[in-house]
């Protein structure tokens, strides 16, 4: 039996943190789930407390990409396709810049990079992108996948693409392909830059499993959860997270 745990702890966790990202995964998948976004945020806001931030990013990553990926599929029906081709061009090329970048970044920069943006997702408005040509859009793709390599998550900036559309289920399975393509190119780029997933790939199968499982479940635990009162707990959890992250990465601990 000890063996068959063994297999899901990763270099620097131990069993208790291990079990505890899985469950999470379930919890945060439920939560994009059923509002659309946030869960992601909130995973890899607390990964980064237990793991490195040159880790984090790779492994959220690989865990976001079964998430999105289940979540694009069970709304399929509801994808935009005339927002995704160009999208998804500059979203390959942001990969490409944002994981060179990515790869260089020294340990506190990477904590403090996650903590700002974090607060900038919760807290500040967010740009309205209202054209939609082939450059503009092949730019937002690219800028908002870059900006994903580095800090790990660039949802709440892909959102605002899709503000202009007006029924809720299309806004949630557009978006969810369009990260699942995002995280596609950000496995290809961390493997060709050298991040050694073999570590991690069982924990990251766990995850995946639980937050498919998180999916599934998410309309039907949190549909009923005033949206009001989850957004107020939601940005308060993220704010002392973050803070908690800029402390880490000014004073080392």
């Amino acid at each position: 039996m000890s063996d068959f745990l063994s297999l899901f702890l990763a270099p620097g966790l131990d069993a208790w943190t291990a079990f505890g990202l899985i469950a999470l995964s379930a919890l945060t998948s439920a939560i994009t789930a059923a509002f659309g976004l946030g869960g992601g945020s909130l995973l890899i806001a607390v990964m980064s407390l237990f793991m490195p931030g040159a880790v984090v990013v790779p492994v959220h990553g690989a865990v976001q990409l079964g998430s999105n990926g289940g979540r694009a599929f069970f709304r399929r029906t509801f994808i935009q396709w005339q927002f995704v081709g160009w999208f998804v061009l500059g979203s390959a090329l942001g990969a490409l810049v944002g994981g060179r970048v990515a790869t260089t970044l020294p340990e506190p920069v990477f904590k403090a990079a996650i903590a700002l943006f974090l607060l900038y997702s919760v807290w500040l408005p967010k740009p309205r992108i209202n054209r939609r040509g082939p450059l503009s859009t092949t730019i937002a793709g690219t800028f908002t996948s870059a900006v994903g390599m580095v800090v790990g998550i660039s949802g709440p900036l892909v959102i605002t693409f899709l503000r202009n559309l007006s029924e809720r289920r299309e806004i949630v399975g557009t978006h969810a392909f369009l990260m699942t393509c995002q995280n596609m190119f950000k496995l290809a780029a961390f493997i060709l830059f050298g991040f050694a997933f073999a570590d991690y790939v069982f924990l990251i199968l766990a995850m995946i499993a639980s937050g498919l499982l998180g999916t599934v479940l998410g309309g039907l635990l949190l549909d009923k959860l005033p949206e009001r009162l989850f957004l107020t707990a939601f940005r308060l959890i993220l704010t002392l997270v973050a803070l908690d992250l800029a402390r880490r990465a000014v004073f080392g601990a």
